[in-house]
């Protein structure tokens, strides 16, 4: 049994590797002719070494592997076990190995474990190379561009505290991980506002805090609780408007939670999300789309399991010539469908409003019936 996996799974991750090295050169190149436009461009500063040149561009296009290799893993390993499975099924060697004593549960199971290798990589580039190399790049393409933002007003994040309750706004995130834009709206437990502060630029301090450089501050004194225009017997709301060196606002709002606003949810990391949506519960607001992203992290993985029990059974075609890139083909369409549907259902199911674990995980049990059914249809056939 160790002489059979050692054949078989030498010969399946070199068709992987061979398979995501394809994939991974194809969106280097695309990626690398998308940056192209951006040469010779800076972000307003006048020095040479603000110019976006071929070498930034690479740097960057070579920051989105991890990214790109999270995404591709669980095709690859469908075309590259679909492969090896066809032409060991087309040089009869399947068959051999099977009259040797592989049974059909035996190849499941011995292609599982090597499936389950492919889940620890696939979560390991996923919720720690990935988030890390992808944030890297954000930064240096902002370094020569733009700062990070999201839309155009940037992130809006709530917190409620002791007493009130704040919004805060900021615009971009600088490379040097300066907040720019920044605004703090102040609320009381009527919902009145109660004070704005306004900065430039801010940064996070070591104690839960952000530090406001240059700040202006405005607070509103209303007595009685309500915005009465000046008149007899009524009481004027009070405006009092401060500009402040340094202003320090306690907050729990991390720096970590400003990134991932600013940043897409898939490209966040599992503890990232799991944080950013308790924080989100927390202060009342609506984590649907993170919710359903955070599944997703949890579930993607596990479809590496699903792509090798889908293409075990293209061992059990009986061909002697040709046809394997036909097969090939058809695990392409397999593996793409399976893109596709993933994302499809985690949009229905923000605007649905399904379970978020519904939403995450329908696609991989339904290709996991699919190819459990085909599996065992075609052991029972013969």
């Amino acid at each position: 049994m160790k002489t059979i996996r050692r054949l078989i799974y030498g010969e399946v991750l070199a068709s992987i590797a061979m398979v995501a090295l394809g994939f991974l050169a194809l969106f280097f190149f695309f990626d690398l002719v998308d940056e192209l436009q951006y040469l010779g461009k800076n972000n307003g500063l006048p020095t040479a070494n603000d110019i976006y040149q071929i070498r930034h561009a690479l740097l960057y296009v070579l920051l989105l592997v991890p990214n790109h290799l999270y995404e591709l893993l669980p095709i690859s390993v469908l075309i590259g076990t679909i492969f090896v499975m066809a032409r060991l099924a087309q040089s009869s060697e399947y068959t051999i190995l099977r009259t040797s004593g592989l049974d059909p549960w035996r190849a499941l199971k011995l292609l599982l474990g090597l499936g389950a290798s492919f889940v620890v990589l696939s979560f390991l580039v996923g919720d720690y190379l990935a988030p890390v190399s992808e944030r890297a790049a954000q930064l240096l393409k902002a370094r020569y561009q733009s700062a990070i933002t999201v839309g155009q007003t940037g992130a809006w994040l709530k917190e409620k505290q002791a007493y009130n309750t704040y919004v805060a706004n900021v615009k971009t995130l600088s490379t040097r991980n300066e907040m720019q834009g920044v605004q703090i709206f102040e609320f009381d437990n009527k919902g009145l506002v109660v004070s704005t502060t306004q900065a430039a630029v801010a940064t996070f301090g070591e104690d839960d805090s952000w530090i406001l450089a240059n700040a202006t501050r405005t607070e509103f004194d209303i007595p009685t609780g309500k915005a009465l225009p000046p008149g007899p017997g009524k009481q004027a709301a009070g405006v009092t408007r401060n500009t402040l060196e340094s202003f320090r606002w306690p907050t729990e709002i991390t720096q970590e939670m400003v990134s991932v606003a600013l940043l897409k949810p898939e490209r966040m990391s599992t503890v990232d999300l799991f944080n950013y949506i308790r924080h989100l519960n927390a202060n009342g607001q609506t984590a649907q789309r993170y919710e359903i992203e955070f599944w997703k992290k949890v579930f993607y993985p596990l479809s590496c399991l699903v792509m090798v029990i889908l293409a075990l059974p293209f061992a059990y075609l009986h061909f002697r010539s040709g046809g394997i890139a036909t097969y090939v083909f058809a695990g392409v369409m397999i593996g793409i469908s399976f893109f596709l549907l993933n994302n499809v259902f985690g949009y229905v199911g923000n605007l649905q409003k399904w379970q978020p674990w519904v939403a995450a995980a329908t696609p991989g049990l339904l290709y996991m019936a699919i190819s459990l059914g085909t599996f065992g249809w075609l052991v029972l056939r013969r």
